[in-house]
């Protein structure tokens, strides 16, 4: 590694360690291991390791374009700026400062996450803000809160899993979404611990499992209760660690009782002796972790289904212990850092609450403003797209690509083009950043510092292993020119580690305190845990061995009753949708259709039907078939797999145009964390015309 630059992948919330080799030719450096660093040891899935191939000129945006007669012109970036600037002032001096709206993305670094929020509070002066982290991981964040007083994706290290005696991974499939984490649920059946998979769909995952669920889309929060239900009934509950560290048993106890088994199976679609299986497993380990992932969370109940799963923990004494709890796989690369310090409608650097006086003082403090000038909590990312063109008539967007990633993405395409102006920084030219006014090429992972938080609460660096292209800016610089034309010309600096060091001093005393970090101690400590209030302070790899971050210092129960899908079938849309990602791409693909050797192995869209669905439907291998919701109508080649279970049906959502999946999922809002359904919705399946 003597020549090479340690840095970290540009995609997913394991922020595996890589290194950077310069090398000759279009792409400027070549991606090699880095056996040191502790989540991944080196190791690498097709998407990391072929990551440098978006560094091509080919591949990437270099040049700012500018519509004029409709047509998107390269122009110069005082040009580009200006633009901006007179886009977003016009439109605030028009229609008043909640016009403007702000829209990130969970890959953005710590310090741009940062930067972007104050740019939006103080000098926007508006509440329209939030970013696609919303989309991601927000129903177990709400979760956490409410039962532990904090959130962090994994209150543990990774390398604590294998140590445990049982997992339970609820609709997550790593071995396709972060492959190198697999490593972790291999060692655990090595050290005699078991694995059980809940998934309506036999995945690479499953296939590992000791057993899975496959229960129907929409229905995790009955299983959860249904499982909690059998726990009671078996005097399985540890008594002793419910008086001492929880609150509210009684009354989560009784609405488990309300789920017996039976009806939990018809609702489900899982065999009562599974379920009793499941709990004998878990319940028979010395220790057990809950994890959990997209499946579960991405419901219109996806809260209730987080604290359902958080009470088994709880239940049965599994949390606050060493290698035990309740743990969220997070997806996006900072989809952690990302919400943590100001990207969210309603939060504030360090997981402040933006409607609590104290936190709007600290960091107002800070920022050297009035804590009055700062805008109280914005829309939830849906409901901020879908004001688009209404109450939002300007938008600055950053690092997203909702056109492909937002749920009702037809109607998100409409919204979008609805704007009077829409500016757009990022990488490539996306399918949100082909219908923008301006487009800015900015830097990537590569060609930046910055700091990451991973799924674990490690905050890691990336490191900047080559200059960027001609014509190529941060988005720092971005964020600087244009609050310099908008009359803010102090506050915004340019060099991440200047920004880094105000965020420090923002998020100190906050839940996510990263006030004893620095770049030079995560350089020397392969990434330091938050909190670490102190220069002297170890960081906290484990949370909640001595207490929860509630004020008394005890885990709440909260109790939950199951309720259907926000769309169930009906005899119209018999099937229930859900979607998913595939090994060899990345979210929207934006990045990762760029990249020949994985459009090789995932070349484009599909559906999955169980044989039993297709031979009823009169359907073969790779016949093209149109799937119909109430949103709208995609075409694609079919795939047959008994994988799935016969009444659904699975899309993954990587790709645009006619076969882009979320044309069909439901906007439909979970009320606490504002999540879409992304994962259960009513379709039927039609031969295509």
């Amino acid at each position: 590694m003597s020549d090479a630059t340690e840095t970290h992948c540009p995609y997913c919330a394991l922020q595996c360690g890589m290194g950077l080799r310069p090398a000759d030719g279009p792409v400027p450096v070549t991606v090699v291991e880095r056996p040191a660093f502790p989540v991944n040891q080196g190791a690498l899935c097709g998407k990391g390791a072929s990551a440098a191939a978006v560094l091509a000129p080919g591949a990437r945006l270099t040049s700012p374009l500018v519509r004029v007669d409709g047509e998107l012109r390269p122009a110069s970036w005082p040009q580009a700026l200006d633009r901006i600037a007179a886009g977003l002032a016009g439109t605030a001096e028009r229609y008043g400062r909640d016009a403007v709206g702000v829209f990130g993305g969970g890959g953005l670094t710590n310090e741009k996450a940062y930067a972007l929020g104050k740019f939006a509070r103080v000098v926007l002066g508006t509440s329209a803000i939030d970013y696609n982290g919303r989309f991601c991981m927000s129903s177990a964040a709400a979760g956490g809160i409410r039962a532990f007083g904090v959130d962090r994706g994994l209150p543990f290290p990774v390398a604590d899993i294998p140590r445990a005696g049982c997992v339970i991974l609820v609709g997550g499939n790593p071995a396709e979404t972060m492959p190198p984490f697999v490593r972790y649920l291999r060692e655990l059946k090595e050290n005699g611990g078991r694995l059980i998979v809940v998934d309506p769909r036999r995945t690479r995952t499953a296939e590992l499992a000791d057993l899975h669920l496959a229960p129907r889309p929409g229905t995790d929060l009955a299983l959860a209760l249904g499982m909690l239900h059998l726990v009671v009934a078996d005097g399985r509950t540890d008594e002793e660690f419910i008086a001492q560290r929880t609150t509210g048993w009684p009354e989560t106890r009784d609405a488990a009782m309300a789920h017996w088994p039976e009806h939990v199976e018809a609702v489900t679609g899982v065999p009562l002796p599974q379920l009793r299986e499941a709990v004998r497993l878990f319940c028979g380990a010395p220790t057990g972790m809950v994890l959990t992932a997209r499946g579960p969370e991405q419901q219109a109940k996806g809260t209730d289904t987080v604290s359902a799963w958080i009470n088994l923990c709880l239940a049965t004494g599994n949390a606050g212990r060493p290698y035990a709890g309740y743990g969220c796989l997070t997806g996006q690369g900072n989809g952690q850092g990302g919400r943590e310090h100001g990207q969210k409608a309603d939060q504030l650097p360090g997981y402040r609450k933006l409607d609590d006086p104290a936190a709007r003082a600290h960091v107002a403090a800070v920022w050297g403003v009035d804590p009055d000038s700062l805008p109280g909590p914005g829309r939830s990312a849906y409901e901020l797209l879908e004001s688009l063109g209404g109450e939002v008539r300007a938008l600055l967007l950053m690092g997203s690509n909702p056109v492909v990633s937002a749920p009702s993405s037809t109607r998100i395409a409409e919204r979008l083009g609805s704007l009077d102006f829409l500016a757009v920084s990022d990488v490539v030219l996306s399918e949100t950043a082909e219908l923008a006014d301006v487009v800015l090429p900015v830097t990537q992972w590569a060609e930046e510092t910055g700091t990451m938080t991973n799924l674990e609460g490690r905050v890691v660096l990336r490191r900047k292993a080559v200059d960027p292209p001609e014509g190529v800016r941060s988005d720092l610089e971005v964020l600087r020119a244009l609050a310099e034309r908008l009359g803010r010309p102090e506050g915004f600096p340019t060099e991440p580690e200047e920004v880094f060091e105000e965020l420090r001093r923002a998020s100190a005393g906050g839940a996510a305190d990263y006030a004893g970090i620095s770049y030079p101690r995560i350089a020397a400590e392969d990434g330091v845990f938050w909190p670490c209030p102190e220069p002297d302070h170890p960081g906290t790899p484990r949370l909640f061995l001595d207490r929860f971050a509630t004020p008394d210092g005890r885990a709440r129960f909260t109790a939950v009753q199951h309720r259907p899908a926000a769309e169930e079938p009906d005899t119209d849309y018999p099937l229930r949708l859900t979607t998913g990602r595939v090994l060899a791409q990345y979210q929207s693909g934006a990045q990762t259709r760029r990249v020949e050797a994985l459009n090789q192995a995932a070349p484009g869209a599909f559906v999955e039907l169980h044989p039993v669905l297709a031979e009823r439907l009169g359907v073969r291998e790779g016949d093209r078939v149109a799937v119909v919701s109430r949103r709208g109508r995609t075409v694609t080649p079919a795939r047959l797999t008994a994988a799935i279970r016969p009444d659904t049906v699975f899309m993954p959502f990587h790709w645009p145009g006619e076969a882009n999946a979320n044309r069909h999922t439901n906007p439909a809002l979970d009320p606490v964390s504002r999540m879409p359904e992304f994962k259960a919705c009513a379709v039927r399946v039609e031969a295509a015309d």
